[in-house]
């Protein structure tokens, strides 16, 4: 489902407060991911300070194209083949939804409204599937 203007503006507003506090929302993110998916810590180094930074900056360049199907587009599936040499499997996938939804939930608290949640899982839907499909690409 493509995402409303008012779902890109909510996503965004929300996103902004996640990003006044990215150390606190990146650990937790991290930690529950670990928590429901301990299986995954594998793939990442021991030190996650730069993986945390590389998290945000990511959201934050998909915040500005949300605008630009297209341009998402080329980001998500450019992630995707990044992360299918890592060992990223497309069963990952419902694991980090878990761990987004429940830092989102954590993090906003009563902003994370109904509407929001759907916003979000508007992104979610359309991340992962780009993601997904630059996985299974040969």
């Amino acid at each position: 489902m493509p995402m409303t203007d008012e779902d890109i503006a909510m996503v965004r507003e929300s996103f902004a407060h996640l990003h006044r506090h990215r150390d606190a929302t990146t650990k937790l993110f991290y930690d529950r991911l670990f928590e429901i998916a301990p299986d995954v810590r594998r793939l990442f180094k021991d030190d996650l300070t730069a993986q945390r930074h590389k998290l945000m900056e990511f959201l934050a360049v998909a915040m500005a194209t949300l605008r630009d199907p297209a341009g998402l587009s080329l980001l998500l599936r450019k992630l995707g083949r990044m992360h299918s040499g890592l060992g990223v499997e497309e069963r990952h996938f419902d694991d980090l939804r878990g761990a987004l939804f429940w830092t989102l939930k954590t993090s906003l608290g009563t902003a994370f409204t109904p509407s929001l949640d759907r916003a979000w899982a508007s992104l979610y839907e359309i991340m992962s599937r780009e993601m997904i499909a630059a996985l299974r690409a040969p």
